[in-house]
């Protein structure tokens, strides 16, 4: 299914020179048919071919597919990604890998073997296998073949000039060999590594290390925070993207992928996450109706129109700014007169004193972040939920 899905959608994944965009759809755990994770998952396809359907490069899966890793529980999951219309790219979990090997997760699923790498323009899109090389349940391993694959690909990458994000079930620090881990997140920080988007947690968290974004979405399934819904993520040129959408919230969604978020700096010498005097904000918007109209503000300030960049389609606005922390919000509005909002605080000031703990853990998670849906609360497996 997934092969067969993202070679005939290859046309269709964004060269065009603008941001990378995919949507992450949270650990869906599905058991039985019919249950809310289920018609969630559901929905949340309907949502992405009515409004994200060739306007985004990919869908991720970040593991934990199914609870159990049956045939049974993979082909509820496979008839609704067949639905689905954009390339969709799925890593397994401890619970694909609960049977103690991944057979149904291809041969039912259809899913790709991993670890593989893809170029989407100038990205260089990095899948990991945590399971396979372990014994089960949270004995997360890579192996030596695969961190030796992981350094080969990263050197590649690099001497090409592409911009790096992995896709892992879980935080570095979460390998179960301490010596792994250290080796793996000292190979994101050596190639800076822009983003590593996860599965696992169950909440919606961000950390920052000071050289990579670490992005966990809450569980479809599995939930004790807050309602279900899904993420978007952006790469922009260096600058980290990241927003959830709750499936009941409206369209459109609008989401600032320039410059970056203050909670978000990791390249501090680039003026697109430490402006000075002015900037340029780009945005990404979308709408099934049609996105007529995005209008920026800076502070409290008239808003002003962007213009639209077709040939990346991308809204952007140069604009003055002031010193400090400033906010940036856009409004997105469709043909129908909805209107959707995304807001960051930006700053042309850094402290470098501010030292990150830097080892790949959520000891580096930036906090609560209300109007992203980040509560803060780490209600999951891995912190302060329940065991599931």
């Amino acid at each position: 299914m997934a092969q067969e899905k993202n070679a005939q959608q290859a046309s269709k994944i964004s060269t065009r020179g603008g941001p990378l965009v995919w949507m992450h759809i949270g650990d869906l755990h599905l058991t039985n048919a019919g249950l809310p994770n289920h018609l969630a998952l559901r929905d949340i396809v309907l949502q992405d071919n009515a409004h994200l359907a060739g306007r985004i490069d990919f869908v991720v899966l970040p593991g934990d597919n199914t609870d159990d890793g049956t045939a049974r529980q993979y082909e509820i999951l496979r008839s609704e990604l067949d639905q689905l219309e954009l390339p969709i790219h799925i890593i397994p979990g401890d619970h694909d890998f609960k049977s103690g090997n991944l057979h149904a997760f291809h041969d039912v699923l259809g899913a790709e073997h991993v670890p593989k790498v893809i170029t989407v323009g100038g990205y260089r899109c990095i899948f990991l296998d945590y399971v396979s090389a372990g014994t089960g349940g949270p004995d997360f391993r890579l192996g030596e073949s695969q961190l030796a694959w992981l350094r080969a690909v990263l050197q590649s990458a690099a001497a090409e000039g592409r911009e790096l994000v992995v896709f892992a079930h879980a935080y570095p620090a979460d390998l179960a060999d301490s010596v792994e881990a250290n080796a793996f997140h000292g190979m994101l920080q050596e190639f800076r590594v822009a983003v590593v988007d996860m599965g696992h947690t169950h909440y919606n968290e961000l950390a920052n290390d000071g050289r990579t974004i670490y992005a966990s979405t809450r569980s479809t399934g599995q939930i004790e925070e807050g309602p279900v819904g899904f993420s978007l993520l952006a790469v922009d040129e260096g600058v980290v993207s990241w927003r959830f959408k709750p499936l009941d919230e409206p369209w459109p969604v609008a989401m600032i992928t320039s410059p970056a978020d203050r909670r978000l700096i990791t390249r501090p010498h680039l003026p697109n996450h430490v402006p000075s005097g002015q900037t340029t904000v780009r945005t990404k918007a979308w709408s099934a109706r049609g996105v007529t109209r995005v209008d920026c503000r800076i502070d409290d300030s008239d808003w002003q129109p962007m213009n639209f960049v077709a040939s990346k389609e991308i809204w952007t606005l140069d604009c003055k700014i002031p010193e400090g922390t400033f906010k940036v919000t856009v409004r997105a509005t469709d043909q129908a007169g909805s209107t959707g909002f995304d807001r960051i605080e930006a700053t042309t000031t850094f402290d470098e004193t501010d030292e990150p703990r830097a080892d790949g853990s959520d000891r580096d998670a930036i906090g609560a972040w209300e109007e992203k849906h980040i509560l803060g609360t780490q209600l999951g497996p891995n912190r302060n939920g329940r065991k599931w």
